[in-house]
């Protein structure tokens, strides 16, 4: 059996992540829905279990949108899956990430004026805009990237 190069691995690991990525987005977008809806907000176990499965998946989105994934990879591998391209990418994700938290902000601060929330429901919904918006920018750009390239 031939070994597979390391430069077939990270093309294999870039298309991997460019079709995961919407997958992604859309599966921490759908969990919000229970939170928002008002599950989730109480003091019971199955409460504080799924705001720190929420917390859990938050963590591992912004480490891979922060790393670009492939932990299981090689360092050479994700160096080769993470080149130029993908790295403006990332950085244009995170900018728009960024402004999409900090249009929450706003939006929460116009929206405490008639309709107080907790600290725990600001801090969900910040963070849920900022990595959703993140996530799905990293999408586009990935997913164009693919086709483009």
């Amino acid at each position: 059996m031939i070994a597979e190069s390391d430069s077939a691995k990270a093309e294999r690991l870039s298309r991997k992540r460019a079709r995961f990525l919407p997958v992604l987005a859309v599966i921490f977008i759908s969990q919000q829905a229970t939170f928002f809806a008002g599950f989730g907000q109480g003091d019971r176990t199955v409460d504080n279990v799924q705001a720190g499965a929420w917390l859990i998946l938050s963590i591992v989105l912004l480490l891979f949108l922060a790393t670009g994934g492939g932990w299981v990879y090689s360092r050479a591998v994700r160096d080769l899956a993470n080149d130029e391209l993908t790295r403006a990418n990332r950085y244009d994700a995170f900018r728009v990430g960024f402004l999409a938290a900090m249009a929450g902000c706003i939006a929460l601060y116009v929206l405490t004026l008639v309709e107080p929330l907790t600290g725990r429901e600001a801090v969900h919904l910040v963070m849920t805009i900022g990595i959703a918006a993140a996530l799905l920018r990293f999408a586009i750009l990935e997913r164009r990237a693919l086709v483009d390239g």
